[in-house]
């Protein structure tokens, strides 16, 4: 059983369909933690709304997220 809901689950955050994603859905898509992407999302860098009492990030959001980390300047170490 755990395997069927483990293929579903791959299968519904890959989908180009979907507009909105979970938290934990834009996460995989960025390989990122759960924690760091609720963290960005409370910090405005990656756009989301609410539908109800639930949090989602819009399918477009991520790819905009990304485009800015690419042209952000490069922090000094």
């Amino acid at each position: 059983m755990a395997e069927a809901r483990t293929a579903a689950t791959v299968l519904e955050s890959r989908d180009p369909s979907l507009m909105l994603l979970t938290v934990e859905e834009a996460a995989r898509r960025l390989r990122i933690g759960r924690t760091t992407c609720f963290r960005l999302v409370l910090a405005g860098e990656i756009e989301s709304v609410t539908v109800g009492r639930l949090r989602r990030i819009p399918a477009n959001a991520v790819p905009a997220y990304v485009a800015m980390l690419r042209h952000r300047p490069a922090e000094a170490a």
